[in-house]
């Protein structure tokens, strides 16, 4: 028998089998739990960076303060004219549009009739009084007559009743004279005011009289009224907006914006508040008078009115792109010296260009929030930038 077979063993062959298969689960299971701590460990997550804003710095400015108001033009004096006795117009003296004077000479009715009247109404003045002197020489004979019981009392108090009648007719004769006259005056009719005259509601040749209503009209151009109404709340916050430190209050004006735009020429000044407030709006009207000498401005016209401080004082604006607002009102938000969101609420004023000024909530020097608002939130850490105001800001 061969050397190799005789030393074949098959226990031993079957032992190194199984070592080797062994080592091979060994190795292939270290090799699978390597790959899976490899797997499963997480890397370490790098921490967010804070997210960058931009902000501008609040600060004073000297500002005038201004509040808008949708209002109209109303003429100080407005007549309408109308015919007091009945008659023909017999002469229109103006043109439809012109400027009148007061006492200046427009219609004139015909005169005839009530020029008769006068005549009639004196003569019977003349009757009175040439009566009223029969009478008395009459009573004074029967008085002279009775001192010498040449006549009765009773004829001397019946004659001194008859001059007392004589007397009242002169009385009524005169009024009737008056009034005549009165009529007579009636039949021209004058401008009572100045200003400027409208359209003819009746032409030459017309019959007119009191009940043909409105001749024409007559509306009062320089200076005119501004009126507007105001909120009670609007009027509150003015009446904050103008009081000084020492107790005192800014002097206002009233300036006209108008319907295209352009700022009108003249300033007017405050003169009326109206005492009552309207329930139903809560307002009440104001009013200014303001210079009409080009007659830019008329009766009736649509404007804006601007009540606005005659001097600027320094006062903190804000940005109104900073300017958020809810349920409990405006509200800023603020990056403090920790670079720390901060929530600020404000009382705010009127506008003034890209700006509104702040009443309350807010200190000069603080840095608001105007760009990258809506990724933060108050509380958060934030990288901000400052931002240097618009050119038109102001």
């Amino acid at each position: 028998m061969p050397e190799d077979v005789r030393s074949y063993d098959p226990k031993r062959r079957w032992l190194a089998a199984v070592g080797v298969a062994a080592m091979a689960i060994i190795l292939g299971g270290g090799w699978f739990l390597l790959s899976e701590v490899r797997t499963s460990a997480p890397a370490a997550a790098a921490a967010p960076p804070a997210p960058a804003v931009g902000v501008r710095l609040v600060a004073q400015k000297g500002v005038s303060q201004s509040f808008e108001f949708v209002g109209h033009i109303k003429a100080t004096d407005k007549v309408e004219l109308r015919a007091r006795v009945e008659g023909f117009l017999e002469k229109v003296l103006f043109r439809e549009g012109q400027d009148v004077k007061a006492g200046q000479l427009l219609y004139q009715i015909e005169k005839v009739q009530y020029e008769a009247l006068v005549e009639q109404a004196k003569a019977n003045v003349a009757a009175a009084e040439a009566e009223s002197i029969n009478a008395k020489l009459e009573y004074s004979r029967q008085l002279e007559l009775s001192k010498k019981q040449y006549s009765a009392q009773s004829v001397v108090d019946q004659n001194r009743a008859v001059m007392d009648t004589a007397a009242a007719k002169i009385m009524q004769a005169k009024a009737a004279l008056r009034q005549a006259e009165v009529n007579l005056d009636y039949t021209d009719i004058r401008a009572p005011i100045d200003g400027r005259i409208g359209l003819h509601a009746y032409t030459l040749g017309n019959l007119v009289n009191p009940a043909s209503g409105v001749l024409t009209t007559i509306v009062s151009q320089d200076p005119i009224y501004v009126l507007f109404p105001i909120s009670v709340r609007d009027l509150e916050t003015i009446r904050e907006a103008r009081r000084k430190e020492g107790g005192g209050l800014n002097k206002i004006e009233i300036l006209v914006r108008l319907a295209n735009g352009q700022l009108y020429a003249h300033p007017g000044t405050w003169n009326f508040t109206d005492p009552q407030v309207d329930q139903q709006t809560d307002t009440l009207i104001m009013r200014a008078t303001i210079p009409n000498p080009e007659r830019t401005l008329a009766d009736g016209q649509v404007i804006t009115a601007i009540i606005r401080e005659r001097k600027e004082e320094p006062r903190l604006v804000v940005p109104q792109t900073a300017l958020q607002v809810d349920q409990s009102g405006y509200y800023v938000l603020v990056v403090t010296a920790e670079h720390r969101v901060e929530l600020r609420r404000l009382k705010t004023g009127p506008n003034i260009g890209t700006d509104v000024v702040a009443l309350s909530g807010l200190k000069d020097g603080d840095k608001v929030i105007v760009d990258g608002i809506q990724k933060v939130r108050p509380g958060q850490i934030v990288q901000e930038t400052v931002l240097p105001p618009p050119a038109s800001s102001g």
